[in-house]
């Protein structure tokens, strides 16, 4: 049996590849626990900096959610259907969302419904210029069950996002990069390598400051500003004991290029950092509790 996701890792970057390009590289529950186990994989592993996600084959991204699987927890009822495929894709959305490494979707055909949702999900996206987007759970007499009614929305502004989830019609990567959806669109032979150009961009910097950011901005996003400059100030605290940004401060200093250790733990004051990470989750709990 074929690997359902295709896991290759080169110069510090990772390609996933949701293989099962005869079902148009539809998300079944197996390949969502696959993928759910391989980012468990390499968030925690130092050789890989970043993650390039795409689909098989040369038609889908993602075609979205097994439909033919989701059937059969539908009529086993509510309970099952829930958390057999909802509770499934939104956890593997939220990873996405919440990941400490950059991750690129690399969007090469169709992503509808699932696959629409990972591409919001994900926090940078590339589209071909043959991607084609949609949100057609409608069709299906049904909303969007991984995230598609929230993050959408969130993207593209309440009416913008509204006229394709009340529709299911289909939308181009032009549309697509004019909603907010994907950053930008290269011609089909040239995604993979304008995501690894950017993914070689991205991984030149410090992979905790990469981590810090990606957080403060997946934390505060939905925040009030005062709030999500709570989480802000909190992740630079993070990094102020870091052995990367002395060196980050030393190299800008000295006029050169700076030698990040590459790990995520390594301090140069260990006991500094851990009374600060303590200081702070005490004041995030307070905070919680005061509202």
């Amino acid at each position: 049996m074929a690997d359902l996701v295709l896991n290759e890792t080169r110069d510090r970057v990772t390609v996933l590849t949701l293989n099962r390009p005869e079902k148009l590289n539809a998300l079944n529950y197996a390949l969502i626990d696959r993928l759910l186990a391989i980012l468990d994989t390499i968030e925690t592993d130092d050789a890989v900096r970043a993650v390039i996600l795409t689909g098989a084959g040369e038609r889908a991204f993602s075609a979205g959610g097994d439909i033919n699987e989701f059937s059969l927890s539908v009529a086993a009822g509510t309970d099952v259907a829930l958390r057999n495929f909802v509770m499934r894709g939104q956890r593997l959305t939220a990873r996405l969302e919440a990941f400490r490494k950059p991750i690129i979707a690399a969007v090469n055909g169709i992503a509808f419904g699932g696959g629409c949702e990972i591409t919001e999900a994900v926090p940078l996206a590339i589209a071909s210029d043959r991607a084609l987007f949609a949100k057609p759970e409608i069709n299906l007499a049904m909303p969007p069950t991984f995230g598609g009614t929230q993050r959408l929305p969130r993207l593209a502004g309440r009416k913008r996002a509204l006229e394709l989830l009340l529709t299911g019609e289909s939308f181009s990567a032009e549309r697509a990069a004019e909603l907010g959806l994907v950053n930008k669109i290269v011609p089909y032979a040239e995604l993979m390598p304008a995501a690894h150009d950017l993914a070689r961009r991205i991984i030149t910097h410090s992979p905790a400051a990469l981590a810090s950011i990606l957080t403060a901005v997946a934390r505060g996003i939905n925040l009030s500003i005062a709030e999500g400059l709570l989480v802000e100030a909190e992740q630079f605290a993070r990094m102020a004991p870091t052995a990367d940004l002395r060196e980050g401060l030393g190299a800008w200093i000295e006029r050169r290029k700076p030698s990040y250790d590459g790990s995520w733990t390594h301090i140069a004051r260990p006991d500094e950092a851990r009374r600060a990470s303590l200081r702070l989750d005490q004041a995030a709990g307070l905070g919680k509790a005061s509202r």
